[in-house]
Protein backbone atom coordinates (compact mmCIF):
# COMPACT_ATOMS: atom_id res chain seq x y z
CA UNK A 1 0.00 0.00 0.00
CA UNK A 2 2.55 2.42 0.84
CA UNK A 3 4.54 1.72 -2.14
CA UNK A 4 1.18 3.09 -4.42
CA UNK A 5 0.77 6.04 -2.18
CA UNK A 6 4.77 6.74 -2.89
CA UNK A 7 4.05 6.17 -7.06
CA UNK A 8 1.09 8.66 -6.70
CA UNK A 9 2.93 11.21 -4.83
CA UNK A 10 6.09 11.25 -7.24
CA UNK A 11 3.66 11.59 -10.02
CA UNK A 12 2.10 14.06 -8.71
CA UNK A 13 4.66 16.01 -7.93
CA UNK A 14 5.84 15.80 -11.75
CA UNK A 15 2.46 15.82 -13.61
CA UNK A 16 0.95 19.33 -11.85
CA UNK A 17 4.17 21.77 -12.64
CA UNK A 18 3.97 19.89 -16.00
CA UNK A 19 0.23 20.90 -16.86
CA UNK A 20 0.64 24.42 -15.64
CA UNK A 21 4.25 24.90 -17.59
CA UNK A 22 2.59 23.58 -20.66
CA UNK A 23 -0.56 25.69 -20.49
CA UNK A 24 1.84 28.89 -20.03
CA UNK A 25 4.28 27.93 -22.87
CA UNK A 26 0.94 27.40 -25.13
CA UNK A 27 -0.76 30.89 -24.38
CA UNK A 28 2.23 32.90 -25.84
CA UNK A 29 3.47 30.31 -28.62
CA UNK A 30 3.91 31.36 -32.33
CA UNK A 31 2.25 29.40 -34.68
CA UNK A 32 3.66 27.95 -37.33
CA UNK A 33 3.23 24.74 -40.17
CA UNK A 34 5.50 23.87 -42.54
CA UNK A 35 4.48 21.62 -45.45
CA UNK A 36 4.05 20.02 -48.84
CA UNK A 37 0.38 21.09 -50.39
CA UNK A 38 -0.85 19.74 -53.17
CA UNK A 39 -2.73 21.60 -56.05
CA UNK A 40 -5.59 23.31 -53.74
CA UNK A 41 -4.83 22.67 -50.49
CA UNK A 42 -4.88 25.48 -48.24
CA UNK A 43 -3.19 25.43 -44.63
CA UNK A 44 -4.12 27.88 -41.82
CA UNK A 45 -3.04 28.99 -38.56
CA UNK A 46 -4.57 30.93 -35.40
CA UNK A 47 -3.45 33.20 -32.53
CA UNK A 48 -5.24 35.80 -30.22
CA UNK A 49 -3.54 39.46 -29.96
CA UNK A 50 -4.23 42.03 -28.08
CA UNK A 51 -1.66 44.85 -29.67
CA UNK A 52 -0.08 43.22 -33.18
CA UNK A 53 0.14 40.56 -35.18
CA UNK A 54 2.83 39.22 -37.60
CA UNK A 55 2.65 36.63 -40.37
CA UNK A 56 5.72 35.45 -42.67
CA UNK A 57 5.20 33.32 -45.58
CA UNK A 58 7.45 31.27 -47.65
CA UNK A 59 6.76 29.05 -50.71
CA UNK A 60 8.64 26.66 -53.26
CA UNK A 61 8.42 26.01 -56.73
CA UNK A 62 5.55 28.25 -58.18
CA UNK A 63 5.09 30.23 -55.46
CA UNK A 64 1.35 30.26 -53.09
CA UNK A 65 -1.02 32.32 -52.26
CA UNK A 66 -0.99 34.17 -49.13
CA UNK A 67 -3.54 36.33 -46.62
CA UNK A 68 -3.77 37.59 -43.11
CA UNK A 69 -7.64 37.65 -42.10
CA UNK A 70 -9.62 38.97 -38.59
CA UNK A 71 -12.91 38.45 -38.14
CA UNK A 72 -13.15 36.28 -41.23
CA UNK A 73 -12.07 39.45 -44.11
CA UNK A 74 -9.09 39.97 -45.41
CA UNK A 75 -6.95 42.77 -43.46
CA UNK A 76 -6.36 45.31 -46.36
CA UNK A 77 -3.14 45.34 -48.03
CA UNK A 78 -2.04 41.90 -46.64
CA UNK A 79 -3.08 39.41 -49.31
CA UNK A 80 -0.60 38.42 -51.59
CA UNK A 81 -0.72 39.84 -55.34
CA UNK A 82 -1.15 36.15 -56.57
CA UNK A 83 1.29 33.32 -56.21
CA UNK A 84 4.64 34.19 -54.70
CA UNK A 85 7.43 32.83 -52.79
CA UNK A 86 7.75 35.30 -50.33
CA UNK A 87 5.47 37.34 -48.17
CA UNK A 88 5.18 39.41 -45.36
CA UNK A 89 1.65 40.88 -43.27
CA UNK A 90 1.99 43.00 -40.52
CA UNK A 91 -0.91 44.82 -38.22
CA UNK A 92 0.30 47.16 -35.14
CA UNK A 93 -1.23 49.68 -32.74
CA UNK A 94 1.37 51.84 -32.72
CA UNK A 95 1.14 52.22 -36.70
CA UNK A 96 -2.59 52.46 -36.77
CA UNK A 97 -2.88 49.59 -39.02
CA UNK A 98 -4.49 47.29 -35.65
CA UNK A 99 -8.02 46.71 -36.43
CA UNK A 100 -8.23 45.11 -32.92
CA UNK A 101 -8.17 42.37 -29.90
CA UNK A 102 -8.87 39.08 -31.23
CA UNK A 103 -7.72 35.93 -33.45
CA UNK A 104 -5.96 36.13 -36.80
CA UNK A 105 -5.89 33.85 -38.84
CA UNK A 106 -3.06 33.68 -41.53
CA UNK A 107 -3.76 31.24 -44.73
CA UNK A 108 -1.65 29.80 -47.38
CA UNK A 109 -3.48 28.30 -50.52
CA UNK A 110 -1.52 26.53 -53.19
CA UNK A 111 -3.68 27.96 -56.47
CA UNK A 112 -0.84 26.42 -58.96
CA UNK A 113 -0.61 23.35 -60.51
CA UNK A 114 2.24 21.42 -58.48
CA UNK A 115 3.04 20.35 -55.44
CA UNK A 116 4.76 23.58 -53.30
CA UNK A 117 6.09 23.07 -50.20
CA UNK A 118 5.36 26.03 -47.56
CA UNK A 119 6.48 27.66 -44.46
CA UNK A 120 4.12 29.97 -42.56
CA UNK A 121 4.28 31.54 -39.32
CA UNK A 122 2.14 33.56 -36.85
CA UNK A 123 3.25 35.59 -34.02
CA UNK A 124 1.47 38.09 -31.78
CA UNK A 125 2.05 41.13 -29.44
CA UNK A 126 5.73 40.24 -27.57
CA UNK A 127 6.75 37.71 -29.72
CA UNK A 128 7.96 40.08 -31.93
CA UNK A 129 9.45 44.08 -31.74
Amino acid sequence: MSRRIIAAAALAAVAVPAAILGTAAAAQASQFVGTTLRPGEQRCVQQYASYQVRTEGHASLGGAKFKLQFNGVTLPGTGSPGLVNDWTAEARRAYGTFPGPGYYVACVTNNGTANTNIQLQLRTDAEFA
